[in-house]
């Protein structure tokens, strides 16, 4: 399958723009350029309501967005959204319009996380804030006008494997219970074993140096790769996990550990929408100014949370 022409507008642009390859920045550069990246998402949509927030967290206050989305009222479910960006890059700015869009497509209730970034906060920072904002969130429930008994966790990329983790853990009583799993194009594998990191995406804005870059700021060393708070589908056990809603892209080096994850999933009769968009490169639904495809991914993924959302009420 040929990588989406309008994909291969969005390569053209960056070389044009003489864009430098993120692993040959430090992580500061690479925020901002990241940030830039912003121009291939559309205008944001009007929501009903947008409130900036803090939570406490273990190494200080956790940035929140809650969004609330047009023609919704009353006590809304609530999908706790962690944004991507290798651990390292990204923030509730970057990802302002998957917000916003999810928030109107499912008339729900969406609080974005900025949690700490490495490599100023390695490894397992990121799974403690998104931890806390998510206790913060249920204990707050009254207070932010939503519904305790359907809360949703999702992610893109680093957040795809922050949720992942959330999900583990609620199943497992350390958090209120979620009632569903969002993971696009997931990292859910830090050994990069699969056989789609052999493949050659080098010209790519993820390629396997990336991926490298991003797990070298983010673990503390290689040993823990191992541990499943940072690689999910080496959890002990995959049964009584919340349903899910999986989409990988096939230009893609993390495509085949999420196709792993949907299908661990699935074998312990979690019920699982597995989406793959053979044409599509990781990173795609925050470029749907150039990738139209990428609003059919969001919609997609809008569509699983709004059924689960039902099933729940």
């Amino acid at each position: 399958m040929s990588l989406d022409p309008d994909a291969e507008r969005v390569l053209e642009m960056i070389r044009a723009s003489g864009r430098p390859a993120i692993q040959s920045l430090s992580p500061q550069e690479a925020r901002e350029v990241y940030r830039a990246s912003k121009a291939l998402t559309p205008d944001p949509p009007d929501v009903a309501q947008v409130d900036d927030l803090v939570a406490p967290g273990p190494g200080g206050a956790i940035p929140l967005r809650m969004y609330r989305g047009l023609g919704s009222s009353g006590k809304l479910p609530v999908l706790v959204f962690f944004h991507g960006g290798g651990f390292c890059i990204g923030d509730l700015d970057t990802h302002d319009y998957v917000c916003r869009y999810i928030a109107n497509r499912t008339g729900c209730a969406v609080i974005s996380v900025g949690y700490r970034l490495a490599p100023e906060h390695k490894f397992p920072a990121a799974v403690d804030d998104c931890f806390a904002a998510v206790s913060w969130a249920g204990e707050q429930a009254q207070m932010l006008e939503i519904d305790r008994g359907r809360f949703a966790v999702g992610g893109d990329s680093a957040g795809g494997n922050l949720s992942a983790v959330i999900s583990h853990m609620a199943r497992d009583g350390d958090l209120l219970p979620i009632c569903f799993q969002m993971l696009l194009y997931p990292s859910v594998e830090m050994s990069m074993r699969h056989p789609s990191y052999r493949l050659d995406f080098s010209r790519l804005p993820l390629s396997l140096e990336t991926v490298r870059y991003f797990h070298g700021h983010y673990l503390r060393d290689e040993r823990d790769q191992a541990d499943w708070r940072a690689s999910p589908l080496r959890a002990a056990t995959f049964r009584g996990l919340a349903p899910a809603f999986i989409l990988t892209a096939g230009y893609d080096p993390l495509r085949d550990e999420g196709a792993e994850y949907a299908r661990m999933l699935e074998e312990n009769d979690v019920p699982t929408t597995f989406v793959h968009m053979s044409d599509q490169m990781h990173g795609f639904l925050t470029m749907g100014r150039i990738v139209p495809a990428a609003d059919m991914g969001l919609e997609l993924a809008a569509t699983a949370l709004r059924s689960a959302f039902v099933r729940n009420s």
